[in-house]
């Protein structure tokens, strides 16, 4: 791959060429962070068409943590490609979903008997994790949490907290969805200390009277929360909630599309308290980039469905099933959890210095290499600023930093470079980012 950039990065002819025609046959409602087009990517670095270089802080949104071109995936990918692109698993079978079953039965949470079913998408994933959990229950109502995001189908888009952009114009949406509160330490108001108790209990409390325990099919959540802004429940909620799903005859589902595959610095997010779901989602960072996703759970819970119950035309494509056996490859092959540790301390260790020169930055948190910054106006109030992240952003992309926002109130940067990303890059994206708050 290219060195990295040393100059600004500006969109070139090519690029203004490709967005014009771009605007003639793209829906305009699919958007983009920025107007330029990839030609290559890999190592933390994405080239455009007209040859400038960005620093990738952002891995497709935690896709490619692997980096966007590993050698294990294009390996196993092409090889694949050569024998053959698709059957359907439904109709003819074959070794690649099953050896990917196999290793998620291996690396999720849990030592009880596991299965899985292979999909497109995140958004497929959790639908059909709610469909497993209804089947096996006999149950209806599915209990989700604030800040939360779970998709853009339509029954995600109800799961899914924040209007704007994900669910506006869109309903009516799926029914027997109920929100409950999250322990968001930052701002809990008698502080991050007592948010883990005083939010489960709350969100158990809403439970039992507004819906029922003995109703609900399934809780679903993020373990860390990612569109909403990169929100670690506070200590003991996690715990909390699993203990009162399973004491209820409720399927707790981990959410782990975003937080999944060595992203926090474990396998898994939920596994940093001792969290064992009984469904687990995952996609993004599961085939390097292939799309691929998958619910994985409980033998007893994933047999619950009928035969034929599960499925879709390219649900664990052959190609993507390669894709993610290369991606694990070099997960542990370069110990990509020990790898996401170190990147948590040298941005946190850095953002902590900029923090004490810049109250904008009112709360740093995430683990691994998704870590985020949450930007407000006062430090005191904690009033949310959206303006501050918009600007941040766009100084950082002019200066050749791709990075990305998200929170509820829009005033999160949120950081997930790729897992492979080198030091001295990492810090070269971190000295952006430093004279970005310094011009703001």
């Amino acid at each position: 791959m290219p060195e990295p950039p040393d100059a600004r990065c500006r969109r070139g002819p090519k690029s203004q060429e490709l967005q014009a025609r771009r605007t003639a046959t793209v829906a305009g409602g699919v958007g983009s962070v920025l107007p330029v087009f990839t030609a290559r990517a890999g190592g933390g670095i994405i080239e455009d068409v007209d040859g400038n270089r960005l620093i990738d802080f952002g891995s497709g949104i935690a896709v490619t943590s692997v980096g966007a071109s590993a050698e294990a995936v294009v390996r196993r990918a092409s090889a694949q490609l050569a024998d053959f692109t698709h059957t359907c698993f439904m109709v003819t079978p074959y070794e690649g979903y099953v050896e990917v079953c196999e290793a998620l039965a291996e690396l999720t949470p849990g030592d009880h008997a596991k299965k899985s079913a292979l999909f497109n998408s995140g958004a497929e994933a959790v639908e059909n994790a709610v469909k497993v959990a209804r089947s096996y229950t006999g149950r209806q109502a599915v209990v989700v949490f604030d800040h939360g995001y779970h998709g853009r189908t339509n029954l995600t888009m109800a799961l899914t907290a924040k209007n704007m952009p994900y669910k506006h114009g869109f309903g009516p949406f799926a029914p027997e969805v109920y929100r409950v509160p999250v322990a968001y330490g930052y701002r809990w108001p008698t502080g991050a200390e007592n948010a883990g108790a005083e939010a489960s209990a709350q969100a158990i409390d809403m439970i039992r009277k507004q819906v029922g325990a003995e109703n609900v099919a399934a809780i679903i959540i993020e373990p860390v929360l990612g569109e909403g802004g990169f929100i670690e429940p506070a200590k003991g909620f996690l715990p909390a909630i699993a203990d009162f799903a399973r004491d209820n005859g409720i399927v707790f589902v981990a959410d782990e599309i975003q937080s999944g595959f060595c992203r926090t610095g474990q396998w898994f997010a939920c596994e940093d308290e001792g969290v064992v779901p009984d469904l687990i989602t995952t996609a993004k960072g599961i085939a390097g980039g292939l799309p691929l996703a998958a619910v994985t759970g409980r033998a007893e819970i994933m047999d619950a469905v009928h035969s034929g119950g599960l499925g879709g035309t390219y649900g664990g494509n052959p190609v993507a099933c390669a894709g993610a056996l290369g991606a694990i490859e070099t997960m542990k092959e370069l110990d990509l959890n020990g790898r996401a540790r170190r990147i948590e301390e040298v941005m946190k260790g850095r953002l902590a210095t900029m923090q004490e020169k810049y109250p904008v930055i009112g709360d740093i948190r995430g683990r691994g290499a998704m870590v985020a910054i949450e930007l407000v106006k006062d430090p005191a109030s904690k009033e949310p600023n959206p303006e501050a992240a918009g600007a941040l952003a766009k100084a950082c992309h002019a200066e050749g930093l791709l990075v990305l926002t998200c929170g509820t109130y829009g005033n999160v940067l949120r950081f997930l470079p790729p897992l492979v990303i080198g030091e001295d890059l990492l810090n070269e994206g971190l000295d952006i980012l430093e004279q970005a708050f310094a011009g703001i």
